[in-house]
């Protein structure tokens, strides 16, 4: 079992992730029990609930959880959110979601992705230049790599469209290429035992891409969150579209901010405190183990929590997640 505390108030998760756990309720707390363990846990501190495979809940947990705003959250092995559970006091907005769809298929729709793409690509720069050691001896292929950078950003600059259709594929190509020279970057930089052949997705190959699919997949359910609080709906993408009964708009919100995952795990490499004793290995795709996620878990959450400025406005990465989603959604508003 893991429970997760941060310092501000209502931010405790709680995750479900032993074989046989479960969660129910006495006396208005919620009960977790798995095996002889047993901990009561206060709504009032509680933000969300991350149940993963073989935990099992009771309606009456589910019921409390709507009550009091907390959401409840499942997670596959490889950390993809696979469904959620939330109060109805959220949703989308009809003005909004009518708006959004316009906003899809319109040259602002498209702008507004573009700027995502180029501030990933600008925040991807941003963390090469963490990557130097005393030395000196990387600064070359660091340099290197933030020219080559610069290319797609110039190409985005220079684009001429009415909407997203007539740029997407070129969009996907200079950020393709983009992402090619940052993670072979990175990779020159990772201590040996990390390092990979090249990114791979699902399935994961290596302990670094089995670290980072799922920190994503731990993002994606943040943005997935702050969207619908927002009353954006996180099913009517822009660039990405073609994904039946996925939550594709989400893909297009969290380009900007997959760099804070990318550091997570990045930052956790760099320790060297994760081993491959904490993954299993089945037919070559890694996965983390109980002790893996729960060290993935907490450093991601604590970084998520610390508070930064960005636009002038000092709040936890958390915050400014949900206040770039309630921006977005005033601006739906006056389509």
């Amino acid at each position: 079992m893991l429970i997760k505390t941060v310092k501000k108030q209502n931010d405790m998760q709680l995750v479900l992730d032993k074989r046989g756990i479960h969660l129910s309720v006495e006396d208005g707390l919620f009960k977790v029990k798995v095996q002889d363990q047993l901990q009561r846990v206060p709504t009032s501190k509680l933000q969300s609930i991350i149940m993963h495979k073989s935990a099992s809940l009771t309606t009456d947990a589910v019921l409390l959880a709507i009550e009091n705003e907390i959401e409840i959250l499942f997670f596959n092995k490889i950390g993809q959110s696979q469904g959620r559970i939330w109060s109805h006091k959220y949703g989308s907005i009809s003005n909004i979601r009518k708006n959004q769809i316009g906003f899809s298929q319109n040259k602002k729709g498209a702008q507004w992705v573009i700027k995502n793409i180029a501030k990933k690509i600008a925040n991807q720069s941003a963390l090469l230049l963490t990557l130097g050691v005393p030395d000196g001896s990387t600064d070359k292929i660091i340099e290197k790599a933030m020219e080559k950078l610069q290319k797609p950003l110039q190409k985005l600059a220079a684009l001429e469209y009415e909407k997203m259709s007539d740029v997407a594929d070129k969009i996907r190509g200079y950020e393709g290429n983009a992402s090619r020279v940052y993670w072979a970057c990175i990779n020159d930089h990772l201590p040996s035992q990390y390092r990979f052949e090249k990114r791979s997705q699902h399935p994961a190959l290596d302990m670094f891409n089995a670290m980072l699919n799922y920190a994503y997949g731990i993002l994606y359910s943040k943005v997935e969150s702050v969207l619908i609080q927002a009353g954006i709906d996180p099913y009517i993408g822009i660039m990405h579209r073609d994904e039946y009964n996925r939550p594709v708009f989400v893909y297009d919100f969290i380009e900007p901010y997959r760099i804070w995952a990318d550091y997570v795990v990045l930052h956790l490499c760099m320790q060297q405190i994760v081993f491959i004793e904490f993954f299993q290995i089945e037919n070559h795709v890694f996965y983390l183990n109980a002790q893996a996620k729960r060290i993935l878990i907490q450093s991601f959450n604590d970084y998520f929590e610390d508070p930064i400025k960005l636009n002038g406005v000092d709040r936890s990465r958390n915050g400014h997640l949900l206040l770039h989603a309630q921006k977005l959604a005033t601006q739906l508003k006056k389509q």
